[in-house]
């Protein structure tokens, strides 16, 4: 397997380099759902050690950011990992395997369905606006805002002239997130049209696979071609320095699972945390301790 090597260090290049989407037009046919970039092992056989290997680390940088929440929540970073994909992209194996990694209580994890009757009374971002993590804290969107130009486009839930003002709209929101301190990393989980086929036969074959399935996603794949233009689209005008994407081949699984892990353990990496210090004299609570 061909391994990335930055030329100045022969260290690996970052995850992050890989699978950040370029600026420009996007094809869906030129991104390969079954690409396995920057991985540092061998294949399946390894990749749960690989996964596992980031659990330290992310969780001392977890807790790092979950501190500085409680310490000085009015300066504390947040970070918001958007997980947008098809059906059986994967979305719920990523919470479990990668997000699952880290400790529970510094997540907030929001799963967006289709808009309750309260929710449509107001904007489309105010339901997402609501769920955007506290101070310190992971926020996990699994579905996001995205679905107002992505569903919403396909099933043509509102017009064209709404629908397609929303991407200078959400490039708004997202860059004001950034500017208040959030870190943002936006997964597109891509599959492919015949590993999705595979999928949901196997949920059909599994009786205790039943509960995952949705005769809905079979009226979705008669319509895979307009939602890959969708996501062209989003993917291309939603594409900012400040907001990049991130394109995770998720035909494997494991290779899946793996770049989210790693593309939060680089994102942490790369922001500075450091333990909060004492806001109070040491030595003098020690003595205390001790007398006590």
């Amino acid at each position: 397997m061909t391994k990335h090597k930055d030329a100045k260090n022969d260290q690996p290049e970052p995850l992050s380099n890989l699978l950040r989407l370029p600026l420009g037009a996007v094809s869906m046919g030129d991104l390969d759902p079954s690409a396995t970039p920057g991985y540092p092992g061998e294949g399946k056989d390894d990749a749960e050690v690989h996964t596992a290997a980031l659990a330290s680390e992310l969780s001392d940088l977890q807790e790092m950011l979950y501190a500085s929440g409680r310490s000085v929540p009015e300066k504390a970073p947040r970070v918001l990992v958007v997980l947008q994909g098809m059906d059986t992209s994967g979305k719920g194996g990523v919470i479990r395997h990668a997000i699952g990694l880290v400790d529970p209580q510094g997540v907030d994890l929001t799963a967006f369905k289709a808009p309750t009757a309260e929710e449509r009374k107001h904007h489309y971002l105010w339901r997402i606006r609501k769920a955007l993590p506290g101070a310190g804290k992971i926020g996990i969107f699994d579905r996001s805002h995205y679905e107002d130009v992505l569903v919403v486009r396909v099933d043509s839930l509102v017009p064209e002239d709404v629908w397609s003002t929303r991407y200078d709209e959400i490039n708004r929101f997202e860059a004001d997130l950034v500017a208040d301190g959030y870190r943002l990393i936006k997964c597109m989980l891509n599959v492919s049209f015949d590993e999705q086929r595979r999928r949901l036969a196997e949920r059909l074959d599994d009786p205790s696979k039943y509960w995952k399935y949705n005769p809905g996603d079979v009226d979705a794949r008669q319509k895979w071609p307009a939602y890959m233009e969708a996501y062209e689209a989003a993917l291309e005008r939603c594409n900012t320095e400040a907001a990049p994407w991130f394109v995770i081949p998720s035909d494997r699984k494991w290779y899946r699972n793996w770049a989210v892990a790693e593309l939060l353990r680089e994102t942490l990496a790369s922001m500075g945390l450091a333990w909060p210090a004492a806001e109070f004299d040491v030595g003098t609570e020690q003595r205390r301790v001790a007398d006590s």
